[in-house]
């Protein structure tokens, strides 16, 4: 019963990650909220399915209104799933899509990328870096192994300020099956998203602590939820490019 299997990887997969990466989460929670607290916008950005991340935590039903998520479609699968994968190798790509954003100094950057070697991601880190952000890497050790296809040399744990390790293996899927050569399901999604919010949870008591009410989107499909957000949609419309 594979899907069985599946389901019994993914809990100790998220068990590890509660157990291991609790300080992380914490640092970076004190970082985003004491962001917030001036001002400050959280931007999150990945490629190819790591795009979803971004997704997952923006406009959510009981997530934070000030996050700017950075959707490049080129850098999606929808737009060709290939392309994509060949741009992510291509520097020079992430100061252009970065300056269309406007990030301010001392707001914060996640990057989620699974493997951290590929040069969008790197180089983004490396641009947020430049223009005064904290960088939040969420990415997995266990591709420390690869060699970074930057021309830096460098990859991106080595760049972010905290770095949240996903524990996922090597090659991203959970289980070996006799008839295959490859391994099947994929985990970094799950674990992704389990982190964010997580993370997001931890943002919000932090700012409770420091006294300040924490702006949190609700669900437009229940009762008021529409008219509840919209005060939140127009503060925040002209600095977050896809509200």
């Amino acid at each position: 019963m594979l899907g069985k299997r599946y389901a019994q990887r993914i809990k100790e997969q998220l068990q590890l990650v509660e157990e291991t990466q609790w300080k992380e989460v914490e640092k970076a929670a004190r970082l985003i909220a004491h962001s917030i607290k001036e001002g400050g916008l959280v931007h999150i950005f990945g490629c190819g399915h790591s795009h979803m991340l971004a997704e997952e935590i923006f406009y959510r039903a009981g997530g934070l209104v000030p996050v700017n998520p950075i959707f490049e479609t080129s850098l999606m699968l929808h737009e060709g799933a290939v392309k994509s994968s060949m741009l992510e190798k291509t520097e020079g790509y992430a100061s252009m899509i970065l300056e269309r954003y406007q990030p301010q100094p001392n707001e914060v950057m996640i990057i989620v990328s699974h493997s951290g070697v590929n040069a969008v991601p790197i180089e983004m880190a490396m641009e947020a870096v430049k223009k005064g952000l904290k960088v939040i890497a969420i990415t997995s050790s266990a591709y420390s192994q690869v060699p970074s296809r930057h021309s830096s040399g460098q990859k991106l744990y080595e760049l972010a300020h905290i770095m949240i390790d996903t524990h996922v293996p090597y090659g991203d899927a959970l289980i070996a099956i006799p008839q295959l050569k490859v391994n099947i399901a994929p985990s970094s999604t799950v674990v992704g998203a389990f982190i964010l919010n997580m993370l997001i949870a931890e943002v919000i008591e932090e700012l409770l602590h420091l006294g300040i009410i924490p702006p949190v989107f609700v669900s437009g499909n229940v009762e008021g939820g529409f008219e509840y957000n919209q005060s939140y949609i127009q503060q925040y419309r002209s600095r977050i490019r896809h509200l």
